[in-house]
C-alpha cells in the first residue's frame, strides 16, 4: 500500500487543487512533480490519498486515489483559555492538545489577563500546520478573544459538563479526574498567571461550572490547558 510521505490541508479536497500557499510549499519547496503520491485532509475527518496531476508554483491538482472518513471522538472537548503573555508558551499549548485531540479553543480575556490581544489568522495557520504534523484529522475552531463575562453568557443553556480550573480556596472544589462523564462534551476554563478573579470565579459558579483541581501542583496556564485535556482523553 502507497504511503505517501507528505500531507496537505485542503479545506475543499474534491475541488482537487491545494490553495495557493499548500502549492508553494509542494512545488518549491518539497519539489514535487506530476505523478507523485501525497495526502490531502480536511481537518473534518476526511483523509485522502491522491496523485499529483499537475504541478506549479502557484498551483498543484491532484487526482483522488482513494479516501477515507473518520469520526470525531467523543465527548468533544472545549478549552477556553488565558494566552500567555509569551506567545510561545501558548503555542506550545495549542501544539500539544491538537496533538491529544480538542475540537474547540476560546482565548480568553481575564481581568489578571497578560495578553489582551491574539494574531488569529497566525495562530489559525499554524493550527493547520500543528494538525498536518501531528497525525490528527481534525483541525480545532479557533474563536475569536473574547471576555469571561460573554463567554459565560453563550454557555448559560448549554447542556454539557461545565468547569473552571482555578487557584482559590474554594469548599466547591473537587478533582477535574473524579468529575466526568463519558456522555456529555466538556468545556474548561482556564485563566492566566494571575488565576481568575473572585468576581470571575463567582460568576462561573452561578453559570454552572464546576471548580476543579487539575492535580495538587500549581501548574502553569498552558501546563494546565494541556492537563485537562489529557486528563478527559485518560478518564474517558
Amino acid at each position: 500500500m502507497i504511503s505517501p510521505k507528505h500531507r496537505f490541508f485542503c479545506t475543499d479536497p474534491d475541488s482537487g487543487i491545494l490553495d495557493e500557499d499548500e502549492s508553494a510549499h509542494a512545488n518549491r519547496v518539497l519539489r514535487l512533480a506530476s505523478g507523485d503520491y501525497i495526502e490531502v485532509i480536511d481537518g473534518k475527518g476526511k483523509r485522502i490519498l491522491a496523485r499529483i496531476a499537475e504541478s506549479s508554483k502557484n498551483r498543484v491538482s491532484f487526482q483522488i486515489e482513494k479516501q477515507e472518513i473518520s469520526e470525531s471522538k467523543k465527548p468533544e472537548i472545549h478549552i477556553a483559555i488565558a494566552p500567555t503573555k509569551n506567545s510561545d508558551r501558548f503555542e506550545f499549548f495549542w501544539k500539544k492538545v491538537t496533538e491529544i485531540g480538542i475540537a474547540e479553543i476560546t482565548p480568553l480575556l481575564c481581568r489578571n489577563s497578560e495578553r489582551k490581544e491574539i494574531k488569529k489568522e497566525k495562530l489559525e495557520k499554524n493550527l493547520i500546520a500543528s494538525v498536518k504534523q501531528s497525525g490528527n484529522l481534525f483541525l480545532p475552531k479557533l474563536n475569536n478573544l473574547t471576555t469571561v463575562k460573554q463567554f459565560l453568557d453563550s454557555y448559560k443553556t448549554t447542556d454539557c459538563q461545565k468547569f473552571i480550573a482555578h487557584c482559590a480556596e474554594d469548599a466547591d472544589k473537587i478533582q477535574l479526574a473524579d468529575s466526568l462523564h463519558p456522555s456529555k462534551n466538556i468545556v474548561i476554563l482556564i485563566g492566566p498567571e494571575g488565576d481568575f478573579s473572585l468576581e470571575e470565579i463567582s460568576r462561573a459558579k452561578q453559570s454552572g461550572f464546576q471548580p476543579v483541581a487539575l492535580g495538587n501542583s500549581r501548574l502553569r496556564t498552558e501546563t494546565a490547558g494541556i492537563a485537562a485535556c489529557l486528563t478527559v482523553h485518560l478518564k474517558i
